[in-house]
């Protein structure tokens, strides 16, 4: 390994080793680069010359500048620091000047780059010194030298590697990349979907070769994009799930108007309070709490049981519940912790937890997947068989508290929703295809974020005598998601203050609601324009869910005709002042409760007594039978099928087409020849829906005469045979009969 060294010689061409002697020839060249014409560059007493070294090019999918490495140059796009001094080795080289979080790069020409980053000797030092050498970089011998700041963290060492073509390179936070002077650089920039060359999804979507992407901008707070609906597929395929029209993926032109429902409130809220010693805090000291946090309300088939995973003492324990009817619940007495319905013993101070239900796992050990955050442990990985006993922890990488896991059946990955903040409270995201495995969260991307269209509490929900200041701008504290029918489906915690210190002193919670977005990749979300919540606090001195409310990892169970949210909520204890964090009123008297829609409900296109139509874009599909939820007992729905030349097929014309006039989540739509399409499979057709005085929630096409839709059912429900509905027209009293 050829090394520098800050007090050798200025070397001369004939001292060169012969194995670089090729690149000195070409010296001339390199020092005519206009990079190379160093002005007011540092002067130390160093007075070796720049080496030469061949430049690669490079693609980068974040924005990124070039400027000359010289003291002054700024490291970061989103951090104010300047190089304060420059060994005279590194003059005349680029630094690729991007975000302080890291980024991802492609090699598309072979050369060399130098990475700097704090020494790892250093105690503290936000080092990525491993990273780095396990991706092949070799770490120089010279001295260490200041770069970041003027603590002794702050000194740096230089790493050199030597890239290869389409070679992938990952930088991450604290840590800058140097380029030889005539590096060739390629900004990413957006393309069309269409000319994407990656995975091709369940949907007809295909996505960017380099995935998860990695251009989020930490400083934009403009709504996030979502590209497959910019660029959706020529052919969209729906043989997955009921096709939800909560955004215009499906939709060609239209003239119904969209409307966006809430859930309601179940009257007999909270259905799960604080009663045992462990959940009021008897021998801990800590807060009340019994509710999930995250955790978990999933029903399994295997025992037509609901079972919840749920946070026991704020703070403290994670508990399990389980019930028939998924209103009344039982508390066993497990071996775990005798006399208690712990899970996990408790292990330091407990944050929230994820519990995934997986019944799609070869592995009957691993029926189970648990995700715990607490302190000083940080993130740690549980498997199960049983969702009572548990594997020993796999201790996740680099995470904050309130971090999460899901499941993508779509793509068959696993996804660990990270708390961050490049923007605010905000979230980075790391897929793996084996949970464990991922648990290091190596490659996180910066993912999701509150954006300008969320709205900021201006009338303060708890009217404060001494508060001053502006209202807190909206963040993401939290993202569940779950795979619904023929998307993932997303609800997000959107936090509006006040801060700790506030809510702590009144022993009041803090205000965050439950939002929805909805993914059809599993990575972009598309979010309502109505930033008003799915489910809101009561903002109530006494009520229960005053404020603080968070989702369950499932999201929602499909009851019948019906989606059950579980969610927590906290009241808080006003008598609970000026507390430690783990007993303080802010954090006390949690409890579960039930929110509700129509299945399917989440968004409707509607029409008026003058009625109107939408058309879809083409899709394909090889089922025969065409199924609608729609709403219009007082109106009517007819459909056309259109060909891909834009003509009415003869036997599906909306004239054939028998009137639906009812309010049904599963209807099957027919023609006066019958209801079989078969003979339509895999061409593309349009469907054109018209519709007078009611509202269109989804369609879908079905092989099953039972309207089974093939898609995901979140949580799941009675009547089903897993996560997936395979069984169409089924009841939950036909189920609990």
């Amino acid at each position: 390994m050829h090394t520098f060294s800050s007090r050798s010689p200025k070397k001369t061409r004939t001292s060169l080793p012969l194995a670089i002697l090729p690149l000195a020839i070409g010296m001339a060249f390199i020092l005519s680069h206009p990079l190379m014409q160093v002005s007011g560059a540092d002067s130390s007493s160093d007075s070796s010359q720049p080496e030469s070294y061949p430049a690669p090019g490079i693609e980068f999918f974040i924005p990124v500048e070039l400027e000359l490495f010289q003291k002054g140059a700024i490291l970061f796009l989103d951090r104010e620091y300047t190089a304060p001094t420059v060994p005279k080795r590194f003059q005349g080289m680029s630094i690729a000047t991007t975000s302080i979080d890291g980024f991802r790069m492609r090699c598309t020409s072979p050369g060399v780059v130098f990475a700097l980053t704090p020494n790892s000797d250093q105690p503290g030092a936000a080092s990525q010194e491993d990273g780095l050498i396990n991706q092949g970089f070799e770490k120089l011998s010279e001295d260490e030298f200041q770069l970041f700041g003027k603590n002794k963290i702050d000194r740096v060492s230089a790493f050199r590697k030597t890239l290869q073509k389409d070679e992938t390179l990952k930088v991450d936070k604290w840590a800058v990349l140097l380029l030889p002077a005539n590096t060739k650089i390629t900004k990413w920039q957006p393309k069309p979907w269409s000319e994407n060359q990656g995975e091709l999804l369940y949907n007809s979507i295909r996505l960017p070769a380099m995935w998860p992407p990695e251009n989020v901008i930490a400083k934009d707070d403009s709504p996030l994009p979502v590209p497959y609906v910019e660029f959706p597929p020529e052919n969209i395929a729906i043989d997955v799930g009921r096709q939800l029209f909560v955004d215009d993926f499906l939709i060609e032109s239209t003239t119904l108007t969209r409307t966006w429902h809430k859930a309601r409130k179940f009257e007999g809220n909270p259905i799960v309070s604080p009663k045992t010693d462990l959940e009021l805090g008897t021998s801990s000291g800590n807060s009340p709490m019994a509710a999930p946090f995250s955790g978990g309300v999933w029903y399994d088939h295997n025992d037509n049981r609901f079972k919840m995973w749920y946070c026991a003492g704020w703070f403290d324990g994670t508990a399990y519940i389980e019930s028939k009817d998924g209103l009344h619940w039982e508390r066993p007495e497990l071996e775990v912790v005798p006399g208690t319905n712990r899970i996990v013993p408790r292990k330091g101070v407990r944050d929230s937890a994820a519990v995934i239900f997986d019944p799609f796992t070869d592995d009957a050990a691993q029926r189970f997947k648990m995700l715990i955050w607490s302190r000083p442990q940080g993130g740690e990985s549980f498997t199960s068989a049983d969702g009572i006993q548990w594997s020993q922890p796999v201790a996740t990488g680099s995470m904050g508290d309130r971090s999460t896991i899901f499941f993508n059946p779509f793509r068959e990955k696993w996804v660990y929703s990270i708390r961050s903040g490049w923007h605010g409270r905000s979230r980075n995201y790391s897929e793996c295809d084996d949970f464990l495995a991922g648990a290091p969260v190596s490659d996180q991307v910066r993912w999701m974020r509150a954006d300008n269209l969320d709205l900021p509490d201006d009338h303060w929900f708890y009217a404060f005598p001494d508060r001053t200041g502006k209202p807190t701008t909206p963040s993401l504290y939290n993202l569940d998601a779950v795979a619904y029918e023929s998307l993932m489906l997303g609800a997000l915690a959107i936090y509006q203050g006040p801060d700790n210190g506030t809510c702590a002193k009144e022993g009041v919670p803090k205000l965050t609601e439950i939002h929805l977005g909805f993914s059809r990749d599993g990575f972009h979300w598309h979010r309502p324009d109505d930033r008003t919540p799915f489910i809101g606090a009561s903002r109530e001195e006494g009520a229960w869910d005053r404020g603080y409310l968070h989702s369950n990892s499932a999201i929602c169970l499909v009851m019948g005709d019906e989606l059950w949210f579980y969610y927590t909520g906290f009241q808080g204890d006003p008598e609970r002042k000026n507390l430690p964090i783990d007993a303080n009123g802010m954090y006390a008297n949690a409890s579960t409760g039930i929110a509700k829609l129509r299945r399917d409900g989440f968004a409707s296109v509607d029409a008026d007594g003058l009625g109107g139509s939408l058309t879809t874009r083409p899709v394909v599909f090889q089922g025969n039978r065409l199924f609608v939820n729609v709403d219009c007992p007082e109106g009517k729905l007819t459909v056309d099928v259109i060909n891909k030349d834009g003509d009415v097929l003869e036997k599906y014309s909306a004239e054939d087409c028998h009137v639906i006039s009812e309010n049904s989540t599963l209807k099957e739509v027919t023609w006066k020849e019958g209801s079989d399409l078969s003979s339509l499979a895999g061409e593309p057709i349009r469907f054109r829906f018209h519709l007078q005085n009611g509202r269109l929630y989804s369609f879908w096409v079905s092989p099953d005469e039972s309207g089974a839709s093939h898609g995901f059912v979140a949580g799941g429900g009675p009547g089903f045979k897993g996560l997936i509905d395979t069984t169409g027209k089924t009841t939950v009293a036909d189920e609990q009969e």
